[in-house]
């Protein structure tokens, strides 16, 4: 079973310690300023968000935790039988984003689960995001086109 999980969580860990880093330098280098790289289209800043995407659901910050510790309690159990690589992939992805932003909830609020995620990264209509954020994004992205290439051939 180890084996089947090292690359998942090597994928995960990667992913947690690019977030967290990179969450870390937005703050003390974006917190005051937006800073655009091509105007109006990339750019950094700071935001602490308190709910989901979209800063959707506010309050909600617990409630996402619990989430995260469910989904990644899920990727560990399926992963526990062969999976082919890009499931693999895709779910040290997931899992990497789950934990990246539970953290966050963890270490960046007064009780536990209600802490801020960190989101730093603007592209022109899209809500700032994160590493943990884009990590989920790509997973999906993997994951739905492996599994429509599976299915229709």
């Amino acid at each position: 079973m180890i084996r089947r999980l090292a690359l998942p969580l090597v994928i995960a860990a990667a992913v947690v310690v690019a977030d967290q880093a990179t969450k870390r330098m937005a703050e003390s280098l974006f917190s005051d300023r937006r800073v655009w790289v091509i105007d109006g289209f990339f750019g950094f800043t700071f935001h602490e968000n308190p709910g989901a995407a979209f800063s959707l659901f506010g309050r909600g910050g617990p409630f996402f935790a619990v989430v995260a510790i469910l989904v990644s309690a899920f990727v560990i159990w399926y992963l526990r039988t062969p999976r082919p690589m890009p499931e693999r992939i895709g779910f040290g992805l997931v899992l990497g984003g789950a934990l990246g932003n539970l953290f966050d909830r963890l270490t960046r609020g007064d009780g536990l689960f209600d802490g801020k995620v960190v989101d730093w990264i603007n592209l022109w209509w899209i809500p700032t995001f994160n590493i943990a954020d884009a990590s989920l994004t790509i997973a999906v992205v993997l994951l739905l086109v492996y599994s429509w290439r599976t299915r229709n051939s």
